[in-house]
């Protein structure tokens, strides 16, 4: 099963007027980082970064200028999440900016059916919270001391780590059975093993002080002692 972990940066909070400025991809394949990563930053065109998302992500206008606009990556975009689930972490968010792009080009939206929403999975796992991308870092264990700002790519690579820990951890990814270990399992089940006979029996492991204590022991039980029935 392939997934997107993705992440998206924005001008502001309102997918009506503000435009996806960065994002942010992480694939995996039965819960498995497969190395293969998109990340592309997009010119918003005449909005503006609001100075609250600039305090969090710290992508200027200026930096933006020369990247390209939506239209120009959609086609990347798309095809790398072709067949996949989109996860993301508050994905009522991350999707209303997406399909607004979408929407601005004429295209279908993404099915919400194909969505993967890790904070609802969250609040279900830790109902007494919190559970903020940083919060699950510090459950979990996971190393995010490198996170000054958001970014769609790192934060996307934290969130695969947290995703793959709420679903069970590394562990439960190891179960899963893949085509080489299912492979693997059908050619054993072909082996023939054939038990050799010993050369020579194995020497007794009893001397005769421990036959003579045992037959001792036997006679002073008495005719109850249920091992006088068997020979030493």
């Amino acid at each position: 099963m392939r997934e997107i972990i993705f992440d998206t940066e924005t001008t502001g909070l309102d997918n009506r007027q503000d435009r996806v400025i960065e994002i942010g991809g992480i694939e995996l394949n039965d819960h498995f980082p497969t190395g293969r990563t998109f990340h592309q930053y997009i010119n918003p065109g005449d909005r503006k970064v609001h100075p609250d998302a600039l305090a969090v992500h710290g992508i200027t206008d200026d930096f933006l200028k020369d990247k390209p606009v939506f239209a120009e990556v959609v086609e990347e975009l798309m095809a790398f999440f072709e067949g996949a689930r989109w996860v993301a972490h508050n994905a009522t968010f991350d999707m209303g900016f997406i399909n607004a792009e979408l929407a601005r080009l004429d295209r279908p939206a993404v099915s919400p059916d194909l969505v993967t929403d890790t904070l609802s999975m969250a609040r279900r796992k830790h109902p007494m919270g919190p559970n903020s991308l940083d919060a699950l870092c510090r459950r979990y264990g996971i190393d995010n001391t490198h996170r000054t700002k958001h970014g769609a790519l790192l934060d996307s690579e934290l969130l695969a780590e947290v995703y793959i820990e709420m679903i069970g951890g590394r562990q439960a990814a190891l179960g899963l059975t893949t085509q080489e270990s299912r492979a693997q399992t059908e050619a054993s089940d072909d082996l023939v093993v054939v038990p050799r006979e010993r050369p020579a029996p194995l020497r007794p492991r009893l001397g005769e002080s421990d036959v003579a204590a045992h037959a001792a022991l036997i006679e002073k039980i008495g005719a109850k002692a249920i091992w006088s029935h068997y020979d030493v």
